[in-house]
């Protein structure tokens, strides 16, 4: 059986067989053996042998030594053996050592002094330290601090043993006479914390008494100050909160940043008036200015965070003292920071950030900083959010965005062109200046999605006669002169086993992999892939304008359907604004010349690969509907698209507004509660800062604020039964999970009428769990209880197991009895929680992550929808597909689900699954994720769960 050890030391290998080896060097005079043998004999004893023999041979050949190395060698040594027999007493040979400890205490060299108090500090046998107390109460009047340190700490452990303050009686009264004495920065900290522990009171009291002059404290006595003041604060008299608030207020400009840290915590702790929030918040954001720890800035960016949730308008009057923190070269620090800044903007301050993001913008334009391509992208959709709340601040930014539609980081440019679409349909007043800087930078443009996204906004947004004529030449100007390639060149190609590359850096190879659509179906991309085919080509070149035809002649034939639909709605509106219906027939002609061009390019030997059927039935359409137009095509043309669009974005809106009512805090205050009446207190003598936490706290009584979430009900439901009813031992155990660790707390009952000596919980894990500390032994009496406690680490992800078994012996019978335990199994659904992310990160994640999990489906659930909101509430997932493509009944349904761990791991579901003749459902629900721990464990869940009847 394990136990206790306060000394922890690697030792790889050793055996009983050098224990000889060991008494023969303890028993020469060779100092340098000694210490070696010491060292090795420490070592054995951790690893779990006991050496009875050695301990004569240390009390004669090492306790005389006055090597200061031996002595510190041998303190160790005693601290770690045995100190007690099998029945509990103190073995008798410990009285040896007194006479020795004694002696240490009054030796004249004052290390050996203060070694032997810090060991002492680590003993828990009050036979052995009662002859020692006169001596360490000396040490207090030492001369040296470094012995009245360690005779404050020593003093301190002993008190707080079971019958301490029977050993030591006057110990609180001779550290508050030695507190108020003393000088020693680390001397007074212990005696304070001392104070702290054993006579509160007494620590509150030097407080209050010093408050004035806690503010020219060492950083080490501020810091137990802050965490006494927590400490009292917690208990239910709040008489004095104002008195440790001042202090706490003082201590905000203590030169170190730790204390200051940890004032900021215990301020808003303590109070929620304005002032005192404000003032925690300013000294937050002091410490993102001035720390250049990354981890330092990303904790204080979460404790602004937790403010924000409580504190929203407070926080927003420090919205610019968080943005400058984006001068840190750290992308997880910029990404926290406009996370928050985005959740803070109001009307007042949304001009002066997207101000300031503008000008970071622009600082990446310059090609300084590091990864400047990722930080746009950021810097792009926080702006595109800014826009989305307060469409008046677009104006001011868009232009400027549209300049890196044709960026070398595809996702930034990806992000700036679907800012442009959303700014373009909800700001009709933007429309024609972005319509024209589009067409203006339209050449710029590399990436084949950027493409499509700008060729859809044109075909929309086009409406006078100008910006369509603009938009077709453009467009025509981008795929150059037609045919795509001559005879002769298809000839050369048919001959060659590879045939001629017209542009520079492009891929000729199609992407067939199938992706996750926004709907969560999947579908096969025909398209070449954007981060390898954008053909690098000189801004000024000849060819720098041909930035379609390079990538049709690479083989992208989705991009070739996008310019189809959108000449066809371009020519569908000139038909309407154009006068001379000659212009009309001319540009029709063009676009249908352009069609048949790309329609015989794909069907050529010239590129690699034919044209995919989508792409080719899309562009046969498009012919068919310019040579045969009606009013109710071109009206589905012409304004259904736009109204889906509008449509899609009046939903997204919606659902974010419903999200952000779902997430705002409501409190219940209980019936019988007591409201104070602030107008009719008195206010003689009270602060601004006091005024307001009293209004503040009289609020939050008066709605709930005080009640505590915690529900005894659903504690209720976390309690696992251990062991049978009919078993001598009952055990039950109340698992908490919070994030990292999971604490058990076991109650264990004595169903006999017989005393149970040394009743131990044994526990053992599987997965990846590590049990942290082991429950020690206990005597129980008949029929009596007892709490025990066990902490368990969780490092992933990952459905773990935890089973033991409870030993205890009897005096009637001399074996050991076990009884087995139930296993406890922790579930995943404890780790993770619904998240939301963007289509385009969740497709993203999609294709990067290797390990998937595939599921087949079988319920006794027959209605599609149903089926999806009992795996959504199985799994804790969040359904990213949006509830108007669920609607309808169509005998078939695709989804997507996200959510994340505590530990920052995605969790990506797909579902697909459609209704068979005889009613049931059938399909697959894949799992992906990067590790293969959840993706498996959450595969079990779903198995386990999704037949809908368990």
């Amino acid at each position: 059986m394990e136990k206790p050890s306060t000394l922890l030391v690697h030792f790889d290998k050793g055996s009983t067989a050098m224990a000889s080896e060991i008494k023969a060097d303890l028993e020469g005079s060779d100092v340098a053996a000694k210490v070696d043998a010491m060292k090795r004999a420490v070592m054995l004893l951790l690893s779990g042998e006991t050496l009875p023999q050695l301990f004569i041979t240390v009390v004669r050949y090492v306790l005389p030594s006055e090597n200061h190395t031996v002595q510190k060698l041998l303190l160790l040594y005693l601290e770690i053996i045995d100190k007690r027999d099998a029945a509990g007493r103190v073995l008798p040979e410990m009285i040896l050592i007194c006479q020795n400890l004694r002696n240490n205490l009054q030796h004249p060299n004052e290390y050996i002094r203060g070694v032997t108090l810090r060991f002492l500090c680590r003993l828990s046998e009050p036979e052995v330290l009662e002859p020692l107390v006169p001596s360490i109460l000396e040490n207090l009047e030492h001369r040296h601090h470094f012995i009245r340190r360690h005779a404050l700490s020593a003093i301190s452990a002993i008190y707080r043993l079971p019958h301490g303050d029977q050993l030591i009686p006057d110990g609180p009264e001779l550290v508050e006479r030695a507190l108020a004495s003393e000088q020693d920065a680390s001397a007074r900290r212990n005696a304070f914390v001392m104070l702290c522990a054993c006579a509160q009171e007494r620590a509150v009291a030097y407080l209050l008494s010093n408050a004035d002059r806690v503010a020219e404290w060492p950083d080490l006595l501020q810091m137990a100050a802050v965490d006494l003041i927590r400490k009292v604060c917690r208990s239910t008299n709040r008489t004095d909160k104002g008195r440790y608030i001042k202090i706490i207020i003082s201590l905000l400009s203590s030169p170190s940043a730790a204390v200051v840290y940890e004032c900021a915590g215990a301020l808003v702790s303590l109070s929620s008036a304005p002032t005192a929030v404000r003032a925690a918040a300013n000294t937050y954001c002091e410490l993102l200015s001035s720390q250049s720890d990354n981890n330092v800035k990303l904790i204080v960016l979460d404790r602004l965070n937790e403010l924000r949730t409580s504190h929203r308008d407070v926080m927003v009057d420090v919205v610019m003292d968080v943005l400058r923190s984006l001068t840190s070269p750290n992308l997880d620090v910029k990404k926290k920071v406009l996370d928050l800044v985005l959740d803070l903007l109001t009307p007042r301050n949304v001009e002066e950030v997207v101000l300031y993001l503008k000008k970071e913008v622009i600082k990446t334009q310059a090609g300084e900083l590091e990864k400047g391509g990722e930080y746009r992208q950021m810097l792009v959709q926080a702006i595109h959010a800014c826009a989305v709340e307060y469409p008046e601040v677009a104006g001011s930014v868009v232009h400027l965005l549209m300049d890196f539609l044709g960026d070398t980081n595809v996702a930034a440019a990806v992000d700036v062109m679907l800012f442009v679409r959303e700014i373009i349909e909800t700001n009709p007043k933007l429309r024609v200046s972005m319509i024209q800087r589009l067409i203006d930078t339209f050449y710029q443009i590399r990436a084949s999605r950027v493409c499509s996204c700008a060729l859809w906004i044109l075909g929309e947004y086009s409406l006078s006669l100008s910006e369509v004529e603009s938009a077709i030449s453009t467009i025509k100007q981008c795929l150059g002169d037609l045919p795509f390639y001559t005879v002769s060149e298809e000839g050369e190609a048919t001959d060659t086993a590879k045939p001629s590359q017209p542009v520079v850096n492009s891929v000729t190879m199609s992407s067939r992999r199938p992706v996750v659509l926004a709907d969560g179906t999947y579908a096969t991309q025909s398209a070449a892939t954007e981060a390898i085919s954008t053909p690098s080509v000189a801004p000024g070149s000849s060819s720098s304008t041909l930035n379609l035809r390079s990538l049709i002649l690479s083989g992208d034939f989705f991009l070739s359907a996008v310019i189809a639909c959108t000449l066809t709605k371009l020519v569908s509106r000139l038909d309407e604004v154009q006068p001379s219906k000659v212009e009309a027939n001319k540009a029709c002609t063009g676009a249908l010349l352009i069609m048949t061009s790309m329609l015989q390019l794909g069907q050529s030997s010239y590129l690699p690969h034919p044209i995919d059927n989508d792409s080719y039935d899309r562009i046969v359409l498009c012919v068919r509907l310019l040579c045969n137009t009606g009013d109710d095509i071109r009206k589905i043309w012409l304004q259904s698209c736009r109204q889906s669009f509008a449509k899609m974005l009046a939903e997204k809106q919606f659902w974010e507004t419903e999200e952000m009512k779902a997430k705002a805090q409501v409190f219940h205050a209980q019936p019988d509660d007591l409201i104070d009446f602030y107008h009719l207190k008195s206010r003689r003598g009270m602060s601004r800062l006091e005024l307001e936490d009293e209004v503040q706290d009289d609020l939050k009584a008066a709605t709930g604020g005080f009640t505590k979430d915690a529900d005894d009900a659903n504690r209720l439901n976390r309690i696992l039964q251990l062991t049978g009813f009919s078993d001598p031992v009952y055990a039950e155990a109340y698992v908490t999970v919070h994030r990292y660790d999971i604490v058990l707390d076991v109650t264990v009952i004595n169903r006999t009428k017989e005393t149970l000596q040394n009743l131990c919980l044994e526990l053992a894990t599987m997965g990846d769990l590590k049990l942290v500390d082991r429950p020690q032994n206990y005597t129980l009496a008949p029929e009596s209880s007892k709490q025990m406690h066990a902490n368990i680490k969780v490092s992933s992800t990952e459905t773990g197991v935890i089973f033991g078994n409870i030993v205890y012996e009897t005096s009637n019978v001399m074996e050991r009895s076990v009884i087995v335990l139930n296993d406890i199994h922790i579930d995943i659904m404890d780790y993770i929680s619904p998240a939301a992310c963007a289509d385009v990160a969740f497709r993203n994640m999609w294709a990067e992550f290797e390990w998937e999990n595939k599921v087949a489906v079988n319920t006794v659930i027959q209605n599609e929808k149903e089926f999806l909101d009992h795996i959504i509430k199985s799994t804790n997932m969040k359904c990213l597909t949006p509830p108007s493509a669920l609607d309808g009944e169509c005998g078939f349904l695709a989804a997507n689900l996200y959510a994340k761990s505590v530990f920052g791991e995605d969790a990506l579901v797909n579902i697909s699954i459609e209704k068979q003749l005889d009613g049931k459902l059938s399909g697959y629900i894949r799992i992906r994720s990067k590790t293969q721990g959840i993706a498996l464990s959450l595969g079990d869940k779903i198995t386990l769960k999704q037949k809908g009847g368990s």
